[in-house]
């Protein structure tokens, strides 16, 4: 089975977007449309989005059995209600709306009928978070009523502190909740999921330490109410004996309606087999170019940390003005200098080896954080892509660009003044490759969290991909919660890197990557499938078929 020709990769990319099954029922006695306007997209986009939300019961979300029984019966008249508009005759970027809201419907249709979040992983139940995380939506499936602490300027301000009370009293109820409604018996999405509450638990117990009186009370009782939940699951854990991995077919489904990506399993792993041998053979190569140059050294102090990292930002925002590579707003600069970090000492984690040799690299995935600040200061104009996806559906797009990113830079001379930082470009490459791979054996139940690790860590040259940090097995278990997010970064890149392609071809000499950097950008943070489809105007005849 995953022998297939590995050639069919070189194919022009193609959108695969299946219909939604229809429903037996009208959503809230709501009948059905015969084909439509794209207000009547707009309208159900918005309805959607408020069913789509658990009801909350004393301020509590309700995730139990019955009510995603309720919830899911409902969602049929849903998916009634969106096949009935008929988008064919709209311009097309009002129809890649119209395939936005389907993966999104489909994106919820899925975690009913597989993922089941809230009854399988008990790090659903994770709501309290300290730090940014650099996607528009925070990574991985958590239940709604989120704390993002971080978002908050210290000391609290009265409203704010409101704010974190009213989100802190619901932990003890919603904790208490998901005793009843675990029923899962995936061994590593219940081990890794208990480790994931743990962690909240240490972290509310820091934040215990700094904040204001009267929100004490509430901080001591959701960590009392973390840890009996970690106990009661540590006691449940030795009973939990299934695999985690949705299977092959399920999988398959998943990346066609939800994600969007014009590949199934098989195609993905020879996909990410041969990235990860494009990145170890060219890494060799350049190790032979390079064999007469220093190897180049971590930071070893917060002084030269602090000293090197401002430095390449400012390199890095140069290189793109001055190369004409993207068109440079005033606030792109100060979001990315916000997050330079501080220095450690280590052990470093994967990522940090890399940082610490060449910061200006990593600087180039941080276009995470130009996509964030756009979204705020430039944000789309099409009423559906001014939300942040849900599900983490744009993921192609956000974590395939900024991976992309990185070789696309070091192609057009960015790190021609430093030939050892071209080993560190594929070092990320070979990561990405390894790691995704570890997802597509996980989803297929043929290895576990451990196995996958392992596996991952073996095949990233030079020892980085340490077991020992953490990072690695956090990483899988988070593509074994959420589908289809390992394999993004260099399935984005594929199509990205395609588009380019397309584009360079169709204009020529007249091709400018700031004129096409622009163009995709505007297009907001939604499927790079979609994208590719919008700047070419081009309908393949897979999309043709699934939308008959």
């Amino acid at each position: 089975m995953i022998s297939r020709d590995p050639s069919v990769l070189l194919l022009t990319v193609c959108l695969f977007a299946g219909v939604l099954g229809r429903g037996d029922a009208a959503a809230q006695g709501t009948p059905p449309r015969s084909g439509g306007a794209y207000g009547d997209l707009v309208t159900f986009y918005k309805d959607f989005r408020a069913f789509q939300k658990p009801k909350l019961v004393n301020g509590v979300p309700d995730y139990t059995a019955a009510a995603m029984a309720a919830q899911a019966k409902a969602l049929e008249g849903y998916k009634q209600r969106l096949a009935a508009i008929d988008p064919s005759g709209w311009p097309i970027a009002q129809q890649v709306d119209y395939q936005i809201v389907r993966a999104e419907v489909s994106s919820l249709d899925f975690d009913h009928r597989v993922m089941q979040p809230w009854a399988k992983n008990p790090g659903y139940y994770v709501t309290f978070f300290t730090e940014e995380s650099d996607q528009p939506k925070r990574e991985g499936p958590f239940a709604e009523g989120a704390i993002e602490l971080w978002s908050y300027k210290q000391p609290l301000s009265a409203p704010d502190a409101a704010a974190v009370e009213a989100g802190l009293k619901a932990i003890p109820g919603l904790l208490a909740q998901a005793k009843g409604n675990l029923t899962g018996n995936g061994r590593d999405l219940w081990v890794w999921g208990t480790k994931s509450l743990k962690t909240q638990s240490t972290e509310l117990g820091d934040f215990a330490k700094t904040a204001p009186a009267n929100l004490k009370a509430s901080v001591e009782a959701a960590v009392r109410a973390t840890n009996e939940l970690v106990a009661w699951l540590d006691t449940q854990a030795p009973s939990k004996t299934g695999p985690s991995g949705i299977g092959i077919e399920n999988y398959n489904w998943y990346l066609k309606n939800v994600q969007l990506v014009p590949l199934d399993w098989e195609q993905e792993y020879a996909l990410h087999v041969n990235e990860l041998g494009r990145a170890r053979a060219l890494l060799a190569m350049e190790e032979i170019r390079n064999a007469k140059l220093p190897m180049q050294q971590p930071i070893s102090n917060a002084e030269e940390y602090d000293q090197r990292h401002a430095a390449a930002l400012t390199e890095y925002m140069a290189f793109l003005k001055d190369n004409q590579i993207l068109t440079v707003k005033a606030y792109m600069e100060p979001a990315l200098r916000a997050r330079l970090g501080k220095f450690s000492p280590g052990p470093r984690h994967f990522f940090a080896q890399v940082d610490s040799r060449d910061p200006e690299i990593m600087r180039t995935h941080d276009y995470h954080w130009f996509d964030k600040a756009w979204m705020v200061q430039e944000p789309p104009a099409s009423p559906i892509r001014r939300d942040v996806r849900l599900h983490n559906i744009d993921n192609t797009r956000t974590e395939g660009l900024a991976t992309g990113w990185e070789e696309l830079m070091m192609q057009a001379g960015m790190l021609d003044a430093r030939p050892r930082s071209r080993e560190l470009v594929y070092m990320l490459v070979a990561q990405r490759a390894a790691r995704a791979l570890g997802e597509l054996f996980m989803v297929a139940n043929l290895m576990d969290i451990e196995q996958a690790a392992a596996f991952a860590s073996a095949n990233v040259p030079r020892g980085w991909f340490d077991l020992q940090t953490g990072l690695i097995r956090g990483e899988q278990y988070l593509y074994l919660g959420q589908p289809g997010y390992g394999t993004s970064y260099l399935t984005g890149k594929w199509i990205i890197d395609a588009l380019i392609a397309e584009k360079k071809q169709e204009l020529g000499d007249k091709f400018r990557m700031q004129a096409f950097m622009d163009e995709f950008n505007a297009k907001g943070l939604i499927p790079a499938s979609l994208i590719r489809w919008e700047m070419t105007g081009k309908k393949t005849p897979e999309l043709e078929k699934m939308l008959k």
